[in-house]
C-alpha cells in the first residue's frame, strides 16, 4: 500500500483501462480473489488511520464497491472491532462475489442493520466506487451520504468518494466528503483534479498485488494522464553568463494595472531569467522600480521580440490587443495569459496567428483559468470544469500549444503528450496576482531553453509547492510569492 504524495510520479488511469486491468487479473487468479485482497486493504487502511476505532459504520453498495465493503467487515470483526454494515443489496441480487463476502461477514458474526448507527468512530463509504460514473446516489444512498457528510467521525472512501467522477473530478449533487481515500488496482485522475482533492482528502493506492506480481499480467493500458513529481534539480554550469539563461519581456500593465506586470516580471526575474525587459501599456509610467533595479523598461516598439521569450496580457485590458499580432508572428517563445488570452478569444486574425505559431514549431503556452478557456472553447465555464483534462486536451490541440489549465489540480496538454495533472498547490493561491507570476515563472523557463511542456510543468508545480510550505503565520501575496516561490526561499 503505498501513500500518494506530491513528490513522485505517477500513472492515471480512465475508468475503461482500469476495467480492463481488473478483468486480466480476475482471469489471472481464483474466482473472489481480488474482492478479498481489496477487503483485507481496506481493513489494514482502517486499522492505521483510526487504530483506536472501536464502532465502525460500513456503508455498502449494491455493486462490488460494496462487496468490497463487506470483505473489509469480515476482517474487522475478526480483529475485535464492532463493524456495523449497511446494505444496500441482498443475497439474491448482489453481484457473485459480493454475495459470497456477505456469507463469509455473516459467518463471521458481523452486524447487519437498515438504520445507518449514529454513535461510530470510522465511516468506509463502500457505495458506488466507479460506479458513480453510471449513476447518481440518491434515494437511502443519498441519505446515508449526507449523515456521513455530517456525521462524528472520519470517512475512508473505497476506490474513490461515492459521487465523485472517476475520469473528471466532477461530482454528483449527493458525494461523499471522504478523510482519506483508498484507491484500488489504479490511480484514477478524477481524485487529482476539479472537486477531486477536496473529496478525496488522502489518497492511498494499493494494487493488489497486480502490478508487480508475474503471475498476474496486466494488460498494455495507456495512462490518461500522469500526476506531475517534483522536477529534478539542474545544477547551473559555473562557465555561464546571463546571456545563458535567455531575456524575457513582459508585455502589459495597461493603465491602472502595472502591478500585474511588475509580478509576471519579478517572479521572471527570480526564477533565473537573464534579463527582464519589461513594456507596460499605459504610456510609461515607470523608468524604473526602485525596488528592483535590474527590471529593464523599454517602450514597446523597441523590443526586439524575435530573440526574446514574451509573457504577455498580464493586466493587458483591452491595450493587449494592439502589440498582441506582433507578438504572436516574432517572438520566439511566448506565454499568453489573462486579457491576451481574451483579445484572442475575441479575434478570428489574432486566432490565426496563434494556430500559424504551431506550424512553425514556435514554442507557445497558454494558460488560461476556466472562464478564459471556455471563451476560447465557446463554452461556459461549468462545462470547462466539469471535464478538465478534456478540455485542456481540446484546446491543445485546436491551438496546437502546451495549454496550462489553471485550478485545482492543474492540467498541463500539449500535441503529442500525455496530459499531467499536478498535484501541488492551495487555496493559499486563490488572491489576485498569483496567475501573473505563474506566468513570469513559466517565461524564465522558456527563455533558459526547456521546452514548452517542460516549462509549463515545472513552473506550476514549483508555483503550487510554494503555497503548500508558506509560512503559516505569513499572509500570501502575490507580490512576496513573486520573490519566493522561484527560488524556494519559503523553505527557509
Amino acid at each position: 500500500m503505498l501513500k500518494i504524495n506530491s513528490h513522485a510520479r505517477h500513472a492515471l488511469y480512465s475508468v475503461d483501462a482500469t476495467r480492463r486491468i481488473e478483468h486480466a487479473a480476475q482471469t489471472a487468479l481464483p474466482p473472489h480473489t481480488l474482492m478479498q485482497r481489496a477487503g483485507l486493504a481496506v481493513a489494514q487502511l482502517a486499522l492505521a488511520i483510526a487504530p483506536h476505532a472501536r464502532r465502525i459504520w460500513i456503508a455498502c453498495g449494491p455493486g462490488n464497491n460494496g462487496g468490497d465493503g463487506l470483505e473489509a467487515a469480515l476482517h474487522l470483526q475478526r480483529w475485535g472491532k464492532s463493524p456495523v454494515v449497511t446494505w444496500l443489496s441482498s443475497l439474491d441480487k448482489a453481484p457473485k462475489d459480493a454475495a459470497a463476502s456477505y456469507s463469509r461477514a455473516v459467518e463471521a458474526g458481523v452486524s447487519f442493520t437498515d438504520t445507518p448507527p449514529q454513535d461510530y468512530d470510522l465511516c468506509i463509504d463502500a457505495l458506488l466506487g466507479m460506479g458513480a460514473d453510471h449513476r447518481a446516489p440518491e434515494g437511502r444512498m443519498a441519505h446515508w451520504i449526507n449523515l456521513m457528510n455530517a456525521g462524528p467521525a472520519p470517512v475512508l472512501a473505497v476506490d474513490l468518494p461515492t459521487g465523485l467522477q472517476s475520469d473528471t473530478g466532477a461530482m454528483a449533487q449527493h458525494s461523499v466528503t471522504a478523510r482519506h481515500t483508498l484507491s484500488l488496482l489504479t490511480l484514477k485522475p478524477g481524485l487529482f483534479t476539479a472537486h477531486g482533492r477536496d473529496a478525496a482528502g488522502t489518497v492511498w493506492l494499493d494494487e493488489l498485488d497486480t502490478g508487480h506480481n508475474p503471475s498476474v499480467a496486466r494488460p498494455i493500458a495507456t495512462p490518461t494522464a500522469w500526476l506531475a513529481g517534483a522536477p529534478d534539480a539542474v545544477a547551473r554550469r559555473h562557465a555561464s553568463h546571463k546571456g545563458s539563461f535567455g531575456d524575457v519581456a513582459v508585455v502589459g500593465g495597461a493603465e491602472g494595472m502595472t502591478g500585474a506586470a511588475l509580478l509576471a516580471a519579478s517572479a521572471a526575474l527570480y526564477a533565473g531569467a537573464g534579463r527582464v525587459f519589461v513594456g507596460l501599456l499605459d504610456g510609461g509610467s515607470l523608468k524604473v522600480d526602485l525596488s528592483q533595479p535590474e527590471l529593464m523598461f523599454r517602450p514597446i516598439d523597441r523590443l526586439d521580440f524575435k530573440a526574446m521569450t514574451v509573457v504577455c496580457g498580464c493586466g493587458g485590458g483591452d491595450a493587449i490587443r494592439g502589440p498582441l499580432a506582433r507578438i504572436l508572428a516574432t517572438s520566439a517563445a511566448v506565454v499568453i495569459d489573462a486579457d491576451a488570452i481574451n483579445s484572442i478569444a475575441n479575434d478570428s486574425q489574432l486566432e490565426t496567428l496563434l494556430l500559424t505559431r504551431g506550424k512553425r514549431l514556435a514554442a507557445t503556452v497558454l494558460t488560461p483559468h476556466p472562464l478564459e478557456a471556455a471563451r476560447l472553447l465557446g463554452r461556459t465555464a461549468a462545462e470547462v470544469q466539469h471535464d478538465r483534462l478534456a478540455a485542456a486536451q481540446q484546446l491543445a490541440q485546436r491551438f496546437d500549444c502546451t495549454v496550462v489549465l489553471k485550478g485545482s489540480g492543474t492540467v498541463i496538454a500539449a500535441p503529442g503528450q500525455t496530459p499531467v495533472i499536478n498535484p501541488t498547490g492551495n487555496a493559499r493561491l486563490a488572491t489576485a496576482g498569483t496567475g501573473d507570476v505563474l506566468a513570469g515563472m513559466v517565461g524564465a523557463r522558456l527563455a533558459e531553453g526547456l521546452a514548452a511542456f517542460t516549462a509549463a510543468s515545472q513552473a506550476v508545480y514549483q508555483h503550487g509547492l510554494a503555497a503548500e510550505h508558506w509560512h503559516i503565520d505569513t499572509p500570501l501575496v502575490a507580490g512576496s510569492l513573486a520573490r519566493q516561490a522561484p527560488t524556494g526561499a519559503w523553505l527557509d
